[in-house]
């Protein structure tokens, strides 16, 4: 091994570290701490991010990243180390230090008067810093010049490459397809599934989530499962990997199904490659195949016939009140059904990439210039009138209901849609190749699943792009056809029952 590698190394896991002890303030902020510690964490975060910026600016890095780029005697791992680091690099180096720790100061302050702005219903309240917010990221995309639209640089650093232009036709062709089922699948007219009534206990429900993480092979050695204001996966490290949720007392599917899609998120995060710990290649591919990980399970697995014959059973024994005589094809019904709700994580599956649309939408206007935070909430309406016949009512339920932007967050949203058509890609594929993957999942039996993901997406870390990891997978570029082709069976299936 060269040694500028090895020096490039000893700087890499000195940053990893310092992203590691960010993730913490970041998890202890949303799960444990008071109120009142509000200004010094965002004080902590804001010191911690001058001093990450420092080190990806270091003029020493940047020689090292020359040398090696001539090298010809790397691997595959090793080259993408050398690749992803210099993408950090050149976006630091654009960035002003100032700028980096206002943006981290601003979101930690910000996080705080979301939280009490969602639970006052006080969009007016938060509006101030969401314009400061959105100010600080056109700081950021100017500073960048990535593509050809400011939202460019934003998308670009949760998935790296895509391009407002290339989402455009692809969310069109997606908006087209939904709104078409959504019209032969409508929520009323229907016999509606069986909900059980009564109050549900969080200790039961916290029961439940753990055996369910169990059962989808969530290490607890090496996480936790705890509740926060908005679900959210944080890793520190290889080795502590913490999941949230938040239960409802009289509907314990909510809080069960973020579970699942937080747990495959933190199946990927635990999944990734040993002998990478702490080096950019060791990391995830991208947001998108981020959120392909926990599309999958909570939906394609979680939501499936044949998982929900072994969920029921469960159901029955933690609530028996509620759930006697429950069937397995009752609870398939329940958890699949249009559900006609505000609420983006609790959407059915035709609406889900409806509210995604309508945000990056907005959240585009807003960094165009074209929007106003103080408008936002009449712009919501309009959308989720037009894209999915909601009237929100209330912004509780509307424009405060999302973590996202008080974090800083602009250009994640379209992630989740990306997430969705990579995810029926990865579940087409892993069906033709576990030929009995039905059977096993009736059984609770996950294993064969998680090592056919963990081989060859967990594992392979950054080494490929999303792009080569998608076509190495399953042969093919990204594509919607699968997800709405899946879509259209399984909605097609339960509209006839």
């Amino acid at each position: 091994m060269p040694k500028p590698y090895q020096q490039l190394l000893e700087r890499l896991r000195q940053i990893q570290c310092l992203n590691g002890t960010m993730a913490l303030l970041s998890w202890d902020q949303e799960v444990t701490m008071p109120p009142g510690g509000a200004r010094d964490r965002a004080a902590h975060r804001a010191a911690l991010a001058g001093v990450i910026h420092e080190k990806l600016v270091d003029p020493e890095l940047a020689a090292l990243l020359a040398t090696l780029a001539e090298a010809v005697d790397l691997d595959a791992a090793a080259r993408a180390n050398v690749r992803l680091t210099q993408q950090a690099h050149a976006r630091a180096v654009r960035l002003p230090a100032a700028l980096v720790r206002d943006q981290a100061q601003t979101a930690s302050l910000a996080h705080g008067e979301w939280v009490q702005a969602r639970a006052e219903d006080d969009w007016l309240g938060f509006a101030p810093f969401l314009d400061r917010l959105v100010d600080l990221k056109r700081q950021e995309a100017a500073a960048l010049a990535i593509g050809d639209e400011p939202y460019d640089a934003l998308l670009d650093s949760f998935e790296t490459g895509a391009r407002t232009a290339d989402l455009l036709p692809l969310f069109a062709h997606l908006r087209v397809s939904l709104t078409e089922l959504l019209g032969r699948c409508p929520v009323r007219g229907r016999v509606p599934a069986p909900r059980p009534a009564g109050i549900f206990p969080n200790d039961r429900q916290h029961e439940l989530c753990r055996r369910v993480l169990t059962a989808i092979g969530y290490d607890f050695a090496r996480g936790r499962l705890d509740i926060s204001a908005h679900p959210f996966t944080e890793t520190m490290g290889l080795g502590d990997v913490r999941v949230t949720t938040r239960y409802q007392s009289d509907n314990p599917l909510s809080g069960l199904y973020a579970v699942l899609h937080e747990g495959g998120h933190a199946l990927y995060e635990q999944g990734l490659p040993a002998d990478l710990r702490d080096l950019p290649a060791g990391q995830p591919a991208s947001l998108g195949i981020h959120e392909s990980q926990s599309q999958l399970w909570e939906n394609f697995v979680g939501r499936s016939r044949a998982f929900c014959e072994w969920l029921a059973p469960l159901l029955r024994e933690l609530f028996p009140a509620a759930y006697e005589g429950f069937a397995a094809a009752d609870f398939y019904r329940a958890v699949n059904e249009r559900t006609h709700t505000p609420i983006r994580i609790e959407a059915d599956e035709v609406a889900y990439n409806l509210h995604i649309i309508l945000r990056f939408e907005i959240e585009r206007a807003l960094i165009g210039g074209d929007l106003q935070a103080a408008d936002v909430p009449v712009l919501w309406r309009e959308k989720a009138r037009a894209y999915l016949g909601l009237d929100v009512r209330d912004d509780r339920t509307g424009a405060l209901q999302d973590i996202h932007w008080c974090t800083g967050g602009f250009g994640y949203f379209p992630t989740y849609a990306l997430g969705n058509l990579y995810a029926a890609m990865f579940w087409e594929t892993a069906q033709r190749d576990l030929v009995d993957l039905d059977d096993q999942l009736a059984a609770g039996q996950t294993d064969a699943l998680r090592q056919w993901l963990r081989e060859r997406i967990h594992e392979r870390g950054a080494v490929l792009t999303a792009g080569e990891l998608c076509r190495e997978v399953t042969g093919r570029e990204l594509d919607a056809a699968p997800f709405v082709a899946y879509l259209q069976q399984k909605y097609g299936e339960l509209v006839r029952i």
